[in-house]
């Protein structure tokens, strides 16, 4: 298993554009074949900084969820709107694996 971590550089006066690109991602990557953790907005801190993160099964099977991503309508209607709407100025994606399995119990 495969942990994609996308970190986005994005301008801090169009937040509610990415939220609206979060919420759409929410729909179309669970139903592409990703495990979707979340997508995480800024709060506090840095005003520019924003995650999005999923579990994919191996880089294979990536190449096939990006393949269906494409062809989804909403997906396809979400990457028209970021590029209409100027909010990502940064995307970069880092696949890492779990490291500190097993976790131990809590005190």
């Amino acid at each position: 298993m495969l942990t994609c971590v996308i970190r986005y550089q994005i301008d801090p006066t169009k937040k509610a554009q990415f939220e609206t690109y979060a919420q759409n991602w929410g729909q179309a990557i669970p139903r592409c074949g990703a495990d979707l953790i979340g997508y995480f907005a800024p709060h506090e801190g840095s005003s520019t900084l924003a995650y999005g993160i999923y579990n994919i099964e191996s880089l294979a099977a990536y190449e096939a969820y990006r393949q269906r991503l494409m062809g989804d309508p909403l997906g396809q209607e979400n990457y028209a709107f970021a590029q209409r709407e100027k909010f990502l100025l940064r995307e970069d994606r880092t696949f890492l694996k779990l490291a500190s399995a097993p976790h131990g119990d809590r005190p």
